[in-house]
């Protein structure tokens, strides 16, 4: 059985836990002492009462690892001095207080009851009476109390346990706005790379166009080779510093009221034969599908301007029912691509993903008769605001909602107020067991022994012993402390305890007196 130990490690906590072991056992060894050095004396009375305090004193001691040993130790104590009762609710509290599984403790108390049970209705033979009484102690001295500590044992630990779900969510709401923040930062530098590299882009093919011009004298053309050769390592650099930054995820920014027609057209005064065949029908997108386009076709010219300059480039916007497809291809370049460093298809990766979180699909590749194609497929209409939430990869990979403190705050409060019903309970039990325990106890008690008024009434002193009608079978126990011979007790029936309520007396065989116990 695991123990909780509430204590702090340290010699102040150790001098404390020590201060409190001794006035612990100065509590429950009160009663035994006191009654120890009271008179009479019995024999062997010093050594006896040595060894009850010493037995409290390791009670003591194993309540804090082992609290259910502790009070095992003091019950078994009581067999031998009834004053170690005041002991069992102290250990009984401290078991529900300091032993985590509750399984344990309640066995036990399984066994002490039959335990008990067995010893005095069968060994002893103390009566129906002095068992109830003894039960009823076991109830309210050690069950009570060990409910009332596991409850206060529930409450610390919940109540610890929510300020640290509570920290917990604090913390991660602070790395979520921390996570929104760099990736707003990540997905702005994306976007700067995008912009500014199909920007550069356009610059270094119009620097190529004036480089193999033939009216530039050579002094010129060579400036706008130094021109391109620097647009291409300026391109290089961007990437290198903006690139690693993109955010793959992200939603894109375009250019405010920036279209697909206005990128060929900037296309085309760079230099690039770019033919355009848009649809009118796809004039009105959903802002995450129109998003998509842009970039798609923003992409295909970057890639076509850098990977095959002046080749000619088409651009188609189809629709089809419920789809929008974007087409851009590009053919053979008829001359060497631009200086540029291997690609690593980051570009296109990201491409795809932001066609995907639009609701479509993306296929590139390599055409057989040469050049290149970018094919996407999106949807005409918005997706529905559902499947964009519950998207791992727009949630950051969690599902469902976030909770936030003051939520977590509002279920500690009702998980608080669950513990107080539970303290309810734990009140309302041993009154519950308590009447279970009558119910057993009286009709075993009153079997046989009641004696109503009435029969009572009619009895007339002298009438012989067998005589007598209605005299019910068997006694109940005479009062504590009265014992007069040739008297017989009944009761009435009173519940829960049949007390004797009447008492008849007989003197050679016949009705000697009767009378009513107040």
């Amino acid at each position: 059985m695991r123990i909780l130990d509430f204590a702090l490690p340290g010699p102040l906590d150790r001098r404390r836990r020590l201060l409190l072991d001794a006035l612990l056992w100065a509590v429950v060894a009160a009663p035994v002492g006191y009654a120890g050095v009271s008179p009479p004396y019995p024999r062997y009375a010093v050594p006896l009462l040595v060894g009850k305090l010493l037995l409290l004193g390791a009670a003591t001691v194993a309540s804090r690892r082992r609290p259910l040993v502790a009070l095992v130790l003091v019950v078994l104590g009581s067999v031998v001095d009834g004053n170690f009762v005041f002991a069992v609710p102290v250990f009984s509290y401290l078991t529900g207080r300091r032993s985590v599984s509750a399984r344990p403790v309640a066995g036990v108390f399984v066994v002490i009851a039959a335990g008990g049970t067995a010893l005095n209705l069968g060994l002893l033979g103390t009566g129906e009476a002095t068992w109830f009484l003894l039960a009823s102690v076991l109830l309210f001295a050690a069950v009570f109390p060990w409910l009332v500590g596991r409850y206060r044992r529930q409450q610390q630990e919940l109540a610890a346990a929510g300020d640290r779900h509570v920290e917990a969510l604090v913390r991660e709401e602070r790395g979520a706005a921390e996570r929104i923040r760099l990736r707003e930062r990540a997905r702005i530098a994306g976007e700067m790379h995008d912009s500014l590299g199909h920007d550069l882009s356009l610059i270094a093919l119009r620097a190529a166009a004036l480089e193999v011009a033939d009216d530039l004298d050579g002094r010129h053309r060579a400036a706008a080779g130094e021109l391109r050769a620097s647009v291409s390592a300026a391109t290089e650099r961007l990437h290198e510093i903006i690139g690693v930054l993109r955010e793959e995820g992200g939603a894109s920014v375009r250019p405010s009221g920036e279209t697909v027609a206005d990128l060929v057209d900037n296309a085309r005064e760079a230099g690039m034969a770019v033919r355009l065949d848009a649809s009118s029908v796809v004039a009105e997108l959903p802002a995450m599908t129109g998003y998509a386009a842009h970039r798609v076709v923003r992409e295909a010219l970057t890639n076509a301007a850098r990977y095959a300059p002046g080749a000619p480039v088409d651009v188609r916007l189809t629709r089809d029912g419920e789809r929008v497809e974007v087409c851009v291809v590009n053919g053979a370049p008829p001359a060497e691509p631009l200086p540029a460093p291997p690609s690593q298809g980051s570009g296109l990766l990201a491409l795809a993903e932001r066609v995907r979180l639009a609701g479509g699909t993306l296929d590139a590749g390599p055409r057989t008769e040469g050049g290149f194609v970018v094919r996407a497929v999106l949807p005409a209409t918005a997706p529905p605001v559902e499947a964009i939430e519950s998207d791992p990869a727009s949630s950051g990979g969690r599902s469902g909602p976030v909770e936030r403190p003051v939520d977590a705050a509002r279920r500690l409060h009702d998980a608080r107020r669950r513990v107080r019903r539970s303290l309810l309970v734990a009140l309302l039990a041993p009154a519950g067991f308590a009447l279970v325990l009558s119910l057993v106890y009286y009709p075993v008690a009153t079997a046989g022994t009641v004696l109503d008024r009435d029969t009572f009434d009619q009895m007339r002193v002298g009438t012989v012993r067998s005589e007598l009608e209605g005299l019910p079978r068997r006694q109940v126990e005479s009062p504590v402390g009265v014992d007069r011979a040739g008297c017989e007790y009944y009761t009435d029936g009173n519940f829960p305890l049949a007390e004797p309520t009447w008492r008849l007396c007989f003197v050679d065989g016949r009705l000697a007196s009767k009378e009513w116990i107040a």
